[in-house]
């Protein structure tokens, strides 16, 4: 029996950063799962849309596939944006069937990956001292997934027994750059910035030239492809893979 296919798939497109990390991962998937049939796909772009990515995978006769959405957080409106086009795929593709699996959420490994970015960025900075963090992210129209960053800055900051405060690249307050202040007018004076981002892309960049004017000592990269990220895809897709099976058939079978 066939292994249903990964399709991993992100919310850009645009940015050949974005592309080249996603790229990146899916091949880690195949490294790590040489039996997997795994592809990237994404939600914005000129090329490899979900759309295509499952059009060729149904090409070469996969009728079972599971997506994985390569987020940390879900958003409502990128939640609608795969279920149409899901319902539009699988109303071309009668037999298909297609599960579309949890973002990747924030958990240890995830803290794990920012501090080794944090690391990445002192030294290159040649930074020693720090009296304050801030936590940026994506940012939401949806007040819910807001708070998921807010929760994970005050887990990341616990962690370093240092104030931290989340920001919002997008959609809510604070932007990196008030986050920053806020923290001044504390009187810190030594900031970092870590990056709830996956890839560089305009929101990263964003987030890197507002923390900077505001004072910030340094800003960290994203996660960036990073096999502890590839093992939270294929748990991802564990899980989806098991909703695809047909029980009924799997007990008429035996």
């Amino acid at each position: 029996m066939t292994a249903p296919a990964l399709v991993a798939l992100a919310p850009g497109g645009r940015d050949p950063r974005t592309v080249a990390t996603v790229k990146a991962l899916t091949e880690l998937v195949v490294c790590l799962r040489p039996d997997l049939r795994a592809v990237p796909a994404f939600l914005d772009g000129d090329e490899d849309s979900l759309s295509e990515a499952v059009d060729r995978l149904v090409a070469e006769g996969r009728d079972e596939i599971v997506v994985v959405p390569l987020a940390l957080t879900n958003d409502s409106s990128t939640d609608n944006r795969i279920a149409s086009a899901v319902t539009a795929i699988t109303a071309r593709h009668a037999t298909l069937r297609v599960h579309v699996a949890d973002t990747l959420g924030v958990d240890e490994t995830i803290f794990s990956i920012l501090d080794r970015r944090l690391r990445e960025a002192l030294a290159a900075g040649r930074v020693r001292e720090l009296d304050g963090l801030v936590l940026a992210g994506p940012g939401s129209s949806d007040p819910v997934v807001n708070a998921s960053l807010a929760r994970a800055a005050r887990r990341w900051g616990n962690r370093h027994h240092l104030p931290t405060v989340a920001a919002f690249a997008s959609h809510a307050p604070p932007a990196a750059g008030e986050a920053v202040r806020a923290l001044r007018a504390d009187g810190r004076r030594h900031i970092a910035v870590g990056m709830l981002f996956l890839t560089q892309g305009q929101l990263a960049d964003r987030v890197t030239e507002l923390s900077l004017e505001a004072g910030a000592v340094v800003v960290a990269e994203p996660l960036g492809a990073e096999p502890e990220i590839v093992k939270n895809i294929l748990a991802r897709y564990a899980v989806g893979a098991i909703d695809l099976v047909d029980l009924e058939a799997l007990f008429a079978d035996a």
